[in-house]
């Protein structure tokens, strides 16, 4: 079983954590994004979408995205349950994930990509040869502050996301935020609640993944 993994690269690092929050350890293959590394033939022999991560099981079979990706590990090791238990908190911490990946998580990589010489005519991630539009990392800006904002309301009386102890919702929100500041889209120092959450995530060893 392999992961084929890019360090600093934002989805990879969903799984990483997820992976050392489960006390997993399985080989990983470095693949430069930034250079095009995942549009070489090699890699598109493994993932024809050419995208990352990877997770390529024994079989020779592969799942991408990063949340099916975690997905397989919480069948694969139940415990600790990072994507809950009862029908409800299952629900509750899916829904969290899939506002986190549309209202943090793509705008981010819009801004990115709309903006970085590194994805020019690579503005999707894929194979697809798609221009930059500068206007889509205007919005992106802009999506991922009210985003910040929402997340800071609710955050204002829980200590964890989505339920009341460190799940898959954490994980995906941690990684986000910390990618949208990279990209330069910085947490309002006003949103307290939004800060001190972020100051528990990072004292989490997996924060490190």
């Amino acid at each position: 079983m392999k992961l084929f993994d890019m360090a600093g690269a934002p989805n990879p690092r969903r799984v990483r954590v997820f992976l050392a929050e489960k006390d997993i350890d399985i080989e990983k293959v470095q693949i430069d994004i930034m250079n095009g590394e995942n549009l070489k033939s090699d890699y598109l022999a493994i993932n024809p979408r050419g995208v990352l991560p990877t997770l390529q099981l024994d079989d020779g079979s592969i799942v991408d995205e990063a949340s099916a990706i975690c997905r397989y590990f919480e069948e694969v090791k139940p415990e600790p349950p990072l994507y809950g238990e009862s029908a409800k908190s299952k629900a509750v911490i899916e829904s969290w994930v899939r506002q986190i990946e549309g209202d943090a998580f793509t705008p981010t990589a819009d801004v990115l990509r709309n903006t970085n010489p590194a994805f020019e005519n690579r503005s999707i991630p894929g194979t697809n040869n798609t221009a930059q539009v500068p206007a889509l990392a205007e919005r992106g800006t802009d999506r991922v502050l009210a985003f910040y904002k929402r997340l800071d309301r609710h955050l204002a009386g829980s200590k964890y996301i989505a339920s009341d102890s460190f799940s898959a919702a954490d994980i995906t929100a941690m990684c986000a935020i910390d990618f949208a500041e990279f990209v330069g889209i910085a947490v309002p120092s006003e949103l307290t609640s939004l800060a001190d959450w972020r100051a528990r995530m990072a004292l989490r060893p997996s924060a490190q993944a």
